[in-house]
């Protein structure tokens, strides 16, 4: 068992140390938005069509859904040079840039939400609702992994997630916005809910025959998250590397709540027959 949870430790620490250090370089600002070019253009864009007689003459030809979603003359100034940018990158042969740290599709509400329409505050709930989702998830392996047999361990463990969930917000909000740590801290947390799961699967193999169910899954989950690491331009400029991530995470959670029926069964029968809980 000590050995077991020694190799656990040593490469975990390994894959840790692994997944910073590659998340927070890839973190850097996006390409596009510190060209020139586009600046330029966004600059002469706004002072030539977002006053005036021709600021009066967008909003009045505006589509009403993006009027509701609070889409200004500088919004769409920034969207035409974006392609203007990526025309002249690619007549010259090089690369599409990245624009504004994303060109993607996303399924989760908040990100539903701060991908139809970028501002401060939706970027902000997409970036915190990820964080709070990745701390939940180390809460509920916690209450599986101990909880059953310690509940005082997963409270306390509880009240020190909501606290590191409550300085990392605080920090983001009132000392800087700092893309590269978010994406540092997130990668942090994840890894060690990985470890964790690992390890407990690793560990009941022999006990539990769907283990393998949440072994997968987290892997899956994990491994997938590396295309963030990728910038490719978007698939028919709609799909980029983030908005493939969240799409190919959609039918993992389907043997994921296999895991969880296999597992809340095996517990309910455990109870039942007063097995002590594993």
């Amino acid at each position: 068992m000590a050995s077991g949870l020694h190799r656990c430790g040593t490469a975990g620490l390994l894959a840790l140390t692994a997944a910073v250090l590659l998340l927070s370089a890839a973190a850097n600002a996006s390409q596009g938005d510190k060209e020139p070019v586009y600046r330029d253009c966004v600059k002469q864009c706004s002072r030539t069509n977002c006053t005036g007689a021709r600021l009066r003459g967008f909003e009045s030809a505006q589509p009403p859904y993006m009027a509701l979603t609070g889409w200004t003359c500088r919004d769409d100034c920034r969207y035409q040079c974006m392609w203007t940018t990526v025309g002249l990158y690619q007549a010259e042969g090089f690369g599409v840039p990245q624009f504004h740290g994303k060109v993607s599709l996303n399924a989760w509400f908040w990100s539903t939400v701060f991908h139809t329409r970028d501002t401060y505050l939706t970027e902000k709930m997409d970036y915190f609702c990820a964080s709070a989702v990745i701390l939940y998830s180390i809460y509920l392996c916690c209450v599986r992994t101990l909880g059953l047999r310690r509940p005082g361990v997963s409270s306390m463990v509880g009240v020190l997630l909501i606290l590191a969930f409550t300085s990392h917000v605080s920090y983001l909000t009132f000392v800087s916005f700092d893309y590269g740590y978010n994406m540092a801290a997130n990668a942090t947390i994840g890894m060690v809910n990985l470890l964790w799961w690992l390890c407990w699967c690793w560990l009941h193999r022999r006990a539990l025959p769907y283990w393998w169910k949440c072994g997968v899954v987290v892997l899956l989950l994990h491994g997938l998250a590396l295309l963030e690491l990728l910038d490719f331009p978007p698939l028919f400029w709609v799909l980029d590397a983030h908005a493939v991530w969240h799409l190919s995470t959609v039918p993992v959670h389907f043997l994921f709540y296999s895991f969880l029926i296999d597992d809340s069964l095996h517990l309910l029968n455990t109870e039942k027959i007063g097995v002590k809980l594993e």
